[in-house]
């Protein structure tokens, strides 16, 4: 090889290491751990022609581009957001049964109030939240906000399309919003064809490849519906076929969703705009004044939360209710992978007598995250927290209930990519009846969960074991 080939063969590694030292510089400004800053700088030094692509990839904590959209919003949009924050209701001042600095906290992360004179319906599993979702899209008389992570084209996608379609042809307004990740196989045709009919559609990653630039480890898993501003919907069920249960080699489906309806919507409303804003830089005209039920006495709060926080919203709620439960912590949840805060809460919880008792799926569409929750067991049952699998079928809920004082659903699970990489949303309330439903609702998955104890992970083979805690190492990435 000549002087000059290895010339040439410096110049690209030189640029090839000023980019890992550029990686390593945002590193060290902005980790959130030392374990995982030390694992990326190695791998950065040693291996850098792999590291540099997959840093840039998948190595950011902070979703940049969405941050800046939000700072460049228009006026129009900020001050929406500045009102309905400084929203004053009976739950926010001290004198109220509810009050507490737990629940003000809840509120200073959302930034939204809780609102009174809201009802909240529990929907349970596909057939009811379907059901409950193609009534109030046909209700709608204005326009329809939708916001999904999974949109499919199947029988569920083609009786959502009609639907719009037929709306669309009335004159009421579709503005659709779905994640590109999430919606891979959703076909090109459903889109068109519902673009055809007057829908404005936005894809969260490619509506704004301009400001999102290489941030695509950041997903928008948010799930929610409002219809004219009044009633809204969220939880862990999408749009798609096997969400009725129709996945054969994974059971019966188990999930939960809530109708909401009432000034809460708007909480809904705001988090759909904010994000359609990001995709498409277009605000349209919406309804910020719902009436308020008059069958509703119920007092609910919104909590979007995501990478474009300036706190970790999602881990600072778990570790909120988790901290401040009394008597009991229950969370339903597909994938648990929770990181060491989130475990040594749940421990402490346990320790200082609370009843803490998680659920997850014993099938599950993630063999991964199956192994990893079973090197939890060992730490959870010392301490005396209650993993229970649910048998039946593959359980999707993200379901909350702390003591008796507040339940939420919404769309965050007890793993990595919820606490910090997904924009998530939950809905909170603090009405007995809500909380009393989500009470019977998960007793009920109880009757059909096998406990698990420490036993379930000691006496299986060293291969079995060596590799739930290999997979649980990948848990930053699950």
């Amino acid at each position: 090889m000549t002087a000059d080939d290895l010339s040439l063969l410096a110049i690209p590694l030189a640029l090839l290491y000023l980019a890992a030292l550029a990686c390593i510089y945002r590193i060290l400004l902005s980790y959130r751990t030392a374990q995982g800053a030390i694992a990326w700088i190695i791998a950065l030094v040693g291996l850098p022609y792999l590291a540099v692509p997959m840093f840039l990839l998948f190595g950011r904590s902070r979703f940049g581009g969405y941050i800046k959209a939000r700072r460049m919003g228009d006026q129009a949009l900020t001050s929406l957001l500045d009102q309905f924050e400084q929203q004053t209701t009976s739950i926010s001042n001290p004198g109220h049964e509810h009050f507490s600095d737990e629940l003000q906290v809840l509120c200073k992360l959302s930034r939204q109030p809780f609102t009174n004179d809201n009802h909240c319906t529990l929907l349970r599993d596909g057939e009811a939240t379907f059901e409950a979702l193609f009534e109030a899209m046909e209700d709608a008389r204005h326009y329809i906000l939708m916001e999904f992570y999974i949109v499919r084209s199947d029988k569920v996608g083609q009786r959502i399309k009609a639907i719009l379609e037929r709306k669309l042809a009335e004159g009421v307004e579709v503005w659709f919003l779905y994640d590109d990740i999430g919606s891979v196989f959703l076909s090109r045709q459903w889109l068109n064809e519902l673009a055809a009919a007057g829908a404005r559609i936005a894809s969260f990653g490619k509506g704004n490849v301009r400001r999102r630039r290489f941030q695509i480890n950041f997903r928008n898993h948010r799930k929610l519906l409002v219809c004219d501003g009044q009633i809204g919907f969220v939880g862990g069920i999408n749009l798609g076929d096997e969400y009725l249960g129709t996945m054969m080699d994974q059971g019966p489906w188990r999930d939960t969703h809530c109708r909401i309806e009432g000034p809460a919507a708007t909480g809904l409303q705001l988090a759909w705009l904010e994000d359609w804003h990001w995709a498409s830089s277009l605000r349209p005209e919406l309804n910020w004044h719902p009436e308020r039920v008059k069958k509703g006495d119920q007092q609910v709060l919104i909590l979007p939360t995501g990478p474009a926080d300036t706190w970790e919203t999602c881990t600072l709620f778990f570790l909120n209710s988790i901290n401040n439960a009394r008597t009991r912590i229950w969370i339903a949840s597909p994938y648990f992978v929770p990181d060491f805060q989130i475990m040594n809460a749940l421990q402490l919880a346990a320790l200082r007598g609370v009843d803490v008792r998680v659920l997850i799926p014993e099938k599950s569409d993630s063999r991964l995250i199956r192994l990893a929750a079973y090197s939890y067991l060992v730490q959870a049952s010392q301490a005396g927290i209650g993993i229970y699998r649910y048998q039946p079928g593959f359980m999707h809920q993200k379901v909350v209930l702390v003591d008796d004082r507040y339940a939420a659903v919404g769309t965050a699970n007890l793993d990595n990519r919820s606490m910090r990489l997904n924009f998530e949303i939950t809905a909170i309330s603090t009405s007995p009846d809500f909380i009393h439903s989500v009470d019977s609702m998960l007793r009920e998955d109880l009757t059909q969960c096998q406990l698990m104890t420490e036993s379930d992970y000691q006496e299986r083979s060293i291969l079995f074991r060596l590799s739930c805690r290999a997979v649980r190492l990948l848990a930053p990435l699950l």
